[in-house]
């Protein structure tokens, strides 16, 4: 089950894809609905040079910063033209692979696939410890739910999945938002969008 946003939802799977500024798809990957699209660059990246591109620079949106992609690509000198995200790009936090960000829908999605119904912020900013985001998930799901050894405790009367915010956190990335250069190619993202857009109302 996939979000578009907090209140819609679909039933089916996603297409990640990788283009060139040509308008020619280098690489696609297909996941069910649920799965981040930010898990899926190092992929794309990957397969689109086994196809004989050179990749070094790669735009897209927020979902794309993560720490890890913004790692891999400094590794391999891609410039990684994609905005960070506090919720999705915060550094190390526990079983991060297994609760995914859906971006659309602003809200964590757990390993068996349901999304938290409602969020809060707590603390106060730039006040002593990091602001943390808590996320709250049905807990009636929860108590028989086939994932729920090791994630819910039994007896619980809610199941929450918090995130600190740290606004600190990469520094090389944050200066390169503000460079020029960073500001004008961000501005080709439309192009997959555009893309995307061909594919649902021309091809299917």
């Amino acid at each position: 089950m996939g979000h578009k946003t907090e209140d819609s939802s679909f039933l089916g799977y996603k297409s990640h894809l990788a283009m060139s500024e040509e308008r020619l798809i280098t690489a696609a990957v297909i996941t069910t609905g649920e799965k981040s699209d930010g898990k899926e660059l190092i992929t794309l990246i990957e397969k689109s040079r086994e196809a004989g591109v050179e990749v070094n620079e790669v735009i897209g949106d927020a979902a794309y910063s993560e720490k890890k992609n913004i790692e891999y690509t400094k590794e391999n000198n891609i410039a990684l033209i994609s905005k960070l995200n506090p919720i999705i790009s915060q550094g190390t936090r526990k079983k991060e692979d297994e609760f995914e960000f859906n971006k659309d829908a602003g809200l964590f999605v757990c390993p068996a696939g349901h999304m938290a119904i409602k969020k809060a912020k707590q603390g106060k900013k730039n006040v002593g410890p990091n602001q943390v985001l808590t996320y709250y998930f049905d807990v009636e799901k929860c108590k028989n739910c086939a994932h729920k050894n090791g994630c819910y405790k039994e007896g619980a009367k809610s199941k929450t999945y918090s995130v600190s915010i740290k606004s600190n956190t990469h520094k090389d990335q944050i200066e390169f938002e503000k460079s020029e250069y960073f500001k004008t190619r961000a501005r080709q993202h439309y192009m997959i969008e555009a893309k995307n857009s061909e594919l649902k109302h021309q091809w299917l």
